[in-house]
């Protein structure tokens, strides 16, 4: 297996709040989530936790070979709680969190875990890529944001409406019904999407960031076979080259704009939730906006991490 990684800023000056790495065998990516400056909730931050988490993880499944995916994640999550539970408020929902993705090749079979909105892309040798995300998340923020449809940003009406939707969102995180992602519950790992392909079936696996997979959607960019054919070729960093040139080109216009009911915030990154605490709208279209991608397309106006990996089934890509 030859294993290949990418990441990109979303802010100069930050640290990295998403997390990559790789040992024989398994590749993890975890994209960070929580809000800056909040040291009162949790002293470690946004990067602490990503990194501690994808560390940990990494460790068990290094050590521990073959075992379950869902299993290893809920042991790493319930580790990193106890690492800090005592001097952080976990119970809030602001502290940090991440989703989380992995994959890893066995003799026969290649198992793959997505938990929340990150992505694995299996390149099949004899079918269309299989595409493995939680959708769940999204369709809680679509179901959420709808009360701010049509109220223009910065209005006393907005500003309400905006207190509401947090407190919605915050009420279904990690809640039956809801989404659930990787923070201080273990339970949340046996919500996540799992399965496995034949590994003889499976050319590769690209593994991307919320963030990296805007080259898809909304900046339609490229379709997933693209996506693969970049991955291999020019490797994972084109995907976020091409993504984060996508990315300036729609802040820049949308700095212009005089769309009323699209809240232009440049510095509020989904980090990844920090979007749902600070500007729930993040992820609404204005009206001319709404009838090619819809009221919950993906995010459009904001800057981001974005990561990706792409994992070969051979000793080579390309």
């Amino acid at each position: 297996m030859k294993v290949v990684t990418a990441t990109s800023p979303g802010h100069v000056g930050r640290p990295n709040e998403d997390f990559v790495g790789d040992v024989p065998g398994v590749v993890v990516l975890l994209d960070g989530a929580g809000i800056p400056g909040t040291e009162a909730i949790c002293r470690h931050g946004v990067a602490w936790y990503s990194h501690t988490l994808g560390d940990t993880l990494l460790g068990r499944l290094a050590r521990e070979v073959g075992t379950d995916l869902v299993a290893a994640l809920a042991d790493s999550i319930e580790e990193v709680a106890g690492r800090h539970r005592h001097t952080c408020d976990l119970d809030n929902p602001s502290s940090p969190q991440s989703t989380v993705a992995i994959v890893r090749f066995d003799d026969d079979r290649a198992y793959f875990l997505v938990l929340a909105d990150a992505y694995v892309v299996l390149d099949m040798v004899d079918a269309p890529p299989q595409v493995v995300t939680d959708a769940r998340e999204v369709s809680v923020r679509r179901d959420c944001t709808a009360a701010l449809h049509g109220l223009p940003a910065g209005t006393p009406e907005y500003e309400h409406a905006r207190q509401s939707v947090i407190h919605a969102l915050q009420a279904r995180r990690n809640q039956p019904g809801g989404y659930w992602i990787a923070k201080d519950d273990p339970y949340a790992a046996t919500q996540a999407v799992t399965g496995s392909v034949p590994r003889g079936r499976l050319n590769s696996a690209a593994l991307l960031s919320n963030g990296a997979s805007r080259i898809v959607d909304p900046y339609q960019l490229a379709g997933w076979p693209t996506v693969l054919e970049l991955a291999r070729t020019r490797g994972p960093g084109e995907i976020l080259r091409q993504t984060g040139a996508a990315e300036r080109e729609t802040l820049a216009h949308f700095r212009t704009s005089t769309i009323p009911t699209m809240r232009q915030s440049p510095t509020a990154n989904r980090q990844h939730d920090s979007g749902s605490e600070t500007d729930p709208s993040r992820g609404l279209c204005g009206p001319a906006r709404t009838a090619t991608h819809g009221a919950g397309c993906a995010p459009w106006g904001n800057t981001c991490w974005r990561d990706a990996a792409i994992a070969s089934n051979s000793s080579h890509l390309g």
